[in-house]
């Protein structure tokens, strides 16, 4: 999957709270009721080419599952229902929360400069917390930049032969940090905005230089143990998916490469977690009924801010008034293979969680992905 893809399906649609009170939301019973809408949504993107799609919703009418498509290429299995998968950029949105759990106990503001916490970066002092939440420190992102002229600043391989080739590397958050700043800056801090997998990776730093643990365990603590977020990981080196999950592919010249198994420390704290349909659900769900920061917070952090519509960590969609009008998401996917979809509404009761694999359809992901997408969430939130 291309740089242009994976920008355009994160903006498409391609964060203390005391632990006590981290209630896990109740957790419906999947019904076999029809949706026809949701369904026909989902064939929508198998016969775009894309190679399966699962599919979680939540919302008045209980709990629905589905998929359409294959498990992988070759078997007529339909992709597992509550599969593991690469998230991809979806991480951000965890990551945001735990930073705003930490400004909520008082170890750090929004408006801080980050370079007092992490001195041995270099960092431009005038960085703060909030622009790395908001993309909006101009830090060159380490996977490449693509500016609107057309032009680019090669990075760390994230797509193409070189990423195939590279798949299996490690890298630490400080190398992959190294690296942008080795770079000239994209703009000077708090000037403009711009997507980049930098700032949640200097985020990461910054939750293990304040809480003196690593990001991984306070995941965990914060979000994954509270809520009961069984099938949601931190894979750090690991390659492998668990359990039961649908392959992903890619198309490297002419040659259909299985790419289920990928080092995601390329994008540690930025787009390196799996998860599942029903946790990402949980997790939506929790934070936007308030069960994971106090009101002040999380009203900032649904805030939508510049040319991006970006609060901290969620991209703030407007869907009209006969959509029920504003909801929140992220989605992500890793360099390759796999999409992933979580949206909610302001009150976490209707919720669309979901997974894309890429098969061995050679298709063009920035044209194909909208015309399917638009149904599927106007199944979702549109149809009563």
């Amino acid at each position: 999957m291309t740089s242009r893809v994976k920008k355009f399906l994160r903006r498409t649609g391609v964060v203390a709270v005391a632990v006590a009170l981290l209630a896990a939301p109740s957790t419906a019973t999947a019904v076999p009721k029809e949706r026809p809408e949701v369904e026909a949504a989902m064939q929508a993107f198998v016969d775009a080419g894309f190679g399966g799609i699962q599919v979680r919703v939540h919302d008045e009418q209980g709990e629905w599952v589905g998929s359409a498509g294959t498990q992988k290429v070759g078997s007529p299995a339909k992709p597992p229902t509550n599969g593991s998968f690469w998230v991809g950029s979806v991480t951000k949105t965890f990551t945001a929360t735990v930073v705003l759990q930490l400004v909520a106990e008082g170890k750090l503001k929004l408006d801080d400069s980050v370079a007092g916490y992490l001195p041995r970066l270099g960092l431009d002092r005038r960085i703060t917390t909030r622009m790395l939440l908001q993309h909006t420190s101009g830090l060159f992102n380490y996977t490449g930049e693509y500016y609107d002229d057309g032009t680019t600043a090669p990075g760390i391989p994230a797509t193409g032969h070189a990423w195939v080739e590279n798949r299996f590397r490690s890298y630490t958050p400080e190398e992959l940090v190294r690296i942008a700043l080795s770079k000239p800056p994209r703009f000077a801090p708090g000037t403009d905005q711009n997507y980049s997998n930098t700032n949640y990776t200097v985020a990461l730093l910054l939750i293990e230089k304040l809480t003196g643990h690593s990001y991984a365990d306070e995941v965990r603590r914060r979000i994954l143990r509270p809520l009961d977020l069984r099938g949601t990981v931190v894979p750090g080196n690991r390659t492998n998916l668990p359990g039961p999950h649908s392959h992903g592919y890619y198309l490297d010249n002419g040659k259909l490469i299985d790419v289920s198994r990928q080092n995601m420390s390329l994008l540690a704290g930025a787009g390196d977690m799996i998860s599942t349909t029903k946790d990402l659900r949980t997790f939506i769900s929790a934070l936007m009924s308030g069960k994971l920061l106090p009101a002040p917070l999380l009203a900032q952090m649904r805030d939508p801010h510049g040319k991006l519509g970006y609060g901290f960590g969620l991209f703030v969609q407007d869907l009209g008034p006969t959509c029920g009008g504003t909801i929140y998401q992220h989605n992500g996917s890793p360099p390759a293979g796999y999409g992933a979809l979580m949206y909610s509404s302001p009150d976490g009761t209707k919720t669309l969680t979901a997974s894309v694999t890429m098969g061995a359809r050679d298709i063009n992901p920035v044209t194909e992905f909208p015309k399917a997408l638009g149904p599927l969430l106007t199944a979702v939130f549109c149809t009563k």
